[in-house]
């Protein structure tokens, strides 16, 4: 039998939107894109990694109730999730590509630690950090 991790999932506040975003701007390919009366589905991969899925989910019932559904929301709202990590080749080439499609950065790429790193957050207020494999 083999085990492994298939989907990461992450909350957002709207799942239409974090569809263009992820799909849009970053180019990633939609996996899966399901519906259960009232409960979405919906997961992405990188196209150089379609084993593994990031699954843009909402805090709702039954996973969670209404009122802590709202609290997370103002949570990653706010980016207090931990920062998700997109390994690139080229992290400044990377940062032009993905600000031309309009993703905002709050971190330009920097040195550090013998790599290049920048930061952004999804719509949703998910952080993340583009990192520059190292050779």
């Amino acid at each position: 039998m083999t085990q492994g991790i298939g989907v990461a999932g992450i909350y957002v506040r709207d799942q239409d939107e974090a569809l263009d975003f992820y799909v849009g701007k970053l180019g990633f390919a939609v996996h899966t894109d399901a519906s259960n009366g009232g409960y979405r589905w919906l997961t992405v991969h990188h196209p150089d990694q379609p084993e593994v899925q990031l699954g843009l989910f909402r805090p709702q019932p039954p996973t969670v109730d209404r009122d802590t559904a709202r609290t997370i929301d103002e949570v990653v709202a706010k980016g207090a999730m931990p920062p998700l990590v997109l390994v690139v080749e080229d992290c400044r080439a990377a940062h032009r590509r993905f600000s031309d499609a309009g993703v905002e950065f709050t971190q330009a790429p920097v040195d550090r630690f013998g790599s290049v790193d920048a930061s952004f957050r999804d719509p949703s207020g998910n952080g993340w950090k583009l990192i520059e494999a190292r050779s």
